[in-house]
């Protein structure tokens, strides 16, 4: 009888707590709430070059959107980077990593660049409307924009694209 019971009993609390969770949601009486809106989001690239308000603030240097390997470099910092001369500014170098990489900017007024030591770059340059794209060899300075345009126009220096 004992055994009887105990078996009644548990299954008595058994039909309570499962009349309890199909009314509540859960067994504490407590309404259940979804966490998933209050858990931490996804992270989407959107190639937005970091911290390009300080750099245009700092040294006038729009640099919008990039794959992250090419980056603004010190000058002075290593032999072999990429430099970029301009009639706007000093010469302003990055830095080129990985196999291949991107960058999108506005340099106004450039006249020449010098390639990275380990990579070739295609420069894409406007003036006006126009459009032109410059092949810049490794290791070497190639005259771009006002240099290489017959009527010597400004160029502005609009993306840069690297490879091995």
């Amino acid at each position: 009888m004992k055994n009887s019971l105990r078996a009644l009993a548990v299954a008595c609390t058994a039909l309570a707590a499962a009349a309890l969770l199909a009314t509540t949601g859960n067994a504490s009486g407590i309404a259940a709430e979804p966490v998933a809106d209050e858990g931490p989001g996804y992270a989407v690239e959107t190639y937005e070059y970091p911290l390009a308000d300080k750099i245009l603030a700092e040294k006038n240097i729009l640099l919008k959107r990039g794959d992250g390997h090419i980056t603004l470099a010190d000058c002075a910092s290593e032999p072999g980077l990429l430099e970029v001369w301009a009639r706007s500014k000093e010469k302003v170098c990055f830095k080129v990593t990985g196999n291949s990489g991107w960058l999108t900017m506005e340099i106004p007024a450039v006249y020449g660049i010098r390639g990275s030591a380990t990579q070739t770059a295609q420069v894409d340059m406007t003036v006006g409307t126009e459009e032109k794209t410059f092949d810049v060899a490794k290791d070497v300075f190639t005259p771009v924009g006002e240099s290489a345009d017959e009527q010597g126009r400004d160029h502005m220096l609009v993306e840069i694209r690297t490879s091995k």
